[in-house]
């Protein structure tokens, strides 16, 4: 196949690639199992994410990043050109050119590691986007005028908040903090309250069932199995929605911090416009119940889950990618 512009959400839980006019054509855990000896790559994505704690000591299974950054090169290297190989095929002529989305407050030295990466994985050029100006793309938000816009990507390893305009960021934070830390916490939690031992698969399952940021007038529940913290042995119980709004309270606190801290950065200008528009959420996990009422309540903002929160951010990438010349302001960073 000819040269091609490809469009990758490298996420810390997910991977989703796409082509500018075909849309997402991959959406994958950001998953990859490799022989602990000798590196091999043995599987990638759904595949790979099936293995996680279940492998020997002889397979590792592990995401590339962590906090919506490369832990390990090689690995993130790997999952590129796999990416690039399946949406390309093996046989490409020519290299592509690839739109990859890292967080706004990304260092210098992590913004180079994407950008190489992204260039060993075969691209000819590697363009940076920062995740919430795609994530606003994405959500259909008019980022090009003057007027302020706040968005907010609640992801699996960080949460990005930002004030928009003009095409690029005029306010922003990221915070480490996302999907995957409020797994932890409600594993911590069901271990110290009921002395059960759950995975982190576990968790996140838990947390899309029955989750809530504030507490439910019809209380959700959900059988839970795991190990018990003394026998060691299998058990089940009965968790409820109550108890995962007290589990998942303090890294939530942490995350209203953010947004605060970007409501006072905003110059007042901005701030009127954020006051007439409101918040756009985004990010897989911002479908968490009540997410919106409680920013709502905390903040005075307006807030509004976008139609696709999951995926915006990847859209945003391919529309940004699609027309890369009108979009060239919003790029952080481009490497050869």
């Amino acid at each position: 196949m000819l040269a091609k512009r490809v469009a990758i959400d490298l996420g810390t839980t997910r991977i989703r690639v796409g082509v500018p006019k075909q849309g997402i054509l991959r959406d994958e855990p950001s998953v990859v199992a490799l022989r602990a000896a000798s590196e091999e790559l043995l599987a990638v994505g759904d595949e790979a994410k099936a293995m996680l704690g279940r492998t020997p000591e002889s397979i590792i299974a592990a995401h590339p990043l962590r906090e919506g950054v490369i832990a390990n090169f090689r690995i993130a290297e790997a999952i590129l050109r796999y990416s690039l190989s399946r949406i390309l095929g093996l046989g490409r002529i020519l290299r592509p050119e690839l739109m990859v989305t890292v967080p706004a407050g990304v260092t210098s030295t992590e913004r180079r590691a994407v950008v190489d990466a992204g260039n060993a994985a075969g691209a000819r050029r590697t363009y940076l986007i920062k995740q919430p100006v795609a994530a606003a793309l994405g959500a259909g938000v008019p980022i090009a005028g003057p007027s302020g816009n706040l968005v907010m990507v609640l992801g699996g390893g960080i949460t990005e908040v930002a004030v928009i305009a003009l095409g690029d960021t005029v306010a922003s934070t990221s915070l480490r903090i996302g999907g995957q830390h409020l797994d932890k916490a409600i594993a911590a939690y069901t271990r110290k309250k009921h002395g059960l031992i759950i995975g982190d698969q576990t968790a996140e399952s838990v947390k899309q069932e029955i989750g809530a940021a504030m507490p439910l007038k019809k209380e959700l529940s959900m059988e839970v199995s795991g190990s018990n913290a003394v026998t060691g042995l299998p058990e089940s119980i009965m968790l409820h929605s109550s108890d995962i709004t007290a589990a998942i309270r303090d890294p939530l606190q942490e995350v209203l911090g953010a947004v605060k801290r970007v409501l006072q950065e905003t110059p007042p200008e901005l701030a009127a416009d954020v006051m007439e528009r409101g918040m756009i959420i985004t990010g897989g996990s911002a479908k968490l119940r009540k997410l919106d009422e409680l920013l709502t309540k905390v903040t005075g903002v307006p807030c509004q889950l976008a139609e696709h929160p999951e995926t915006c951010v990847a859209e945003g990438a391919l529309l940004a990618m699609e027309h890369l010349d009108s979009f060239k302001r919003s790029v952080l960073w481009s490497g050869n």
